[in-house]
């Protein structure tokens, strides 16, 4: 039986094929569409570029949008300094940032570390700090060593412990388990656990607020509340974004909503869903 969200990704993925560039030494893989004010976006830990998809077709008529995926090698630090250069490269002299989960931290650290070339910052469905990071599974690992099947199998574990509580979500649950069996090579998933292992701790922001914005669900099974709560405090954002339901990947499993929040903090005409004007706006 064919999984909807896979054969969507797999479609949009024929059409619009990842590219690969080197930046700074590192190969980077990016999609790309569309024209307008320009928006990248960062995926998490079980994502390349191409798991916006939803939001790439439904911004990129009026949007630059850029989806990227992560290198086999670097961190956190020369991450920022890639997407940097890859706005070089596009000739692009800023843009808004969207980074979830690990992509979150990272965008965080490049809109504090380029603030010029931010526009806009969401972070979403992200941390707020690393401390304590390396003594938790699977960062306790021996990231270099440990078999990728032990890794992969790990990832295995909680993607089925939440199609248990969520089987309305299991197409998703198959897309991840896609994308950790191979679909991220085996240097890529590695590096991605690594980044967060050894990032830097953030620097202060210091975008102004109205650029700001934060992404965040009540259920999601990663980011616990109180550090939801951290991430709101430390970005203290123009508008705090709350998904009511959609787990770790809100912009998978709730799309129109994703994509109408990013209408609105874009100031473009909204299509989906409204989520009202107070500072926290929950959906």
């Amino acid at each position: 039986m064919s999984n909807p969200l896979s054969t969507a990704r797999d479609a949009f993925a024929a059409q619009f094929p990842e590219r690969r560039i080197a930046l700074n030494g590192r190969d980077w893989g990016y999609v790309e569409a569309g024209q307008g004010p320009a928006l990248v976006l960062i995926p998490g830990t079980l994502g390349r570029g191409d798991i916006f998809w939803q939001q790439i077709a439904a911004l990129s008529d009026r949007l630059h949008v850029i989806a990227v995926t992560y290198p086999e090698t670097g961190g956190i630090e020369a991450w920022a300094g890639d997407l940097a250069a890859l706005l070089d490269h596009l000739g692009l002299a800023s843009a808004s940032v969207l980074g979830s989960s690990l992509g979150g931290y990272l965008a965080q650290y490049f809109a504090a570390t380029h603030p010029t070339r931010t526009d806009r910052l969401f972070a979403a469905n992200t941390l707020h700090s690393v401390a304590g990071t390396a003594d938790k599974m699977p960062y306790a690992l021996d990231l270099d060593a440990a078999p990728i099947a032990e890794l992969r199998a790990g990832f295995g574990q909680g993607l089925g412990q939440w199609a248990e509580a969520h089987p309305d979500q299991a197409d998703l649950v198959e897309l991840l388990m896609g994308e950790v069996g191979g679909r991220i090579p085996q240097a890529e998933l590695r590096m991605r656990l690594k980044a967060l292992k050894t990032a830097p701790e953030l620097p202060d922001l210091a975008l102004p607020q109205e650029q700001l914005f934060t992404i965040e669900a009540d259920d999601d099974p990663l980011i616990p509340p109180e550090m939801r709560t951290a991430v709101r405090a430390r970005v203290d954002p123009a508008a705090a974004y709350r998904f009511t339901w959609g787990g770790h990947f809100p912009y998978v499993v709730r799309p129109e909503a994703y994509t109408a929040l990013l209408e609105q903090a874009m100031g473009l005409a909204v299509t989906g869903p409204g989520w009202g004007e107070d500072k926290e706006r929950a959906l």
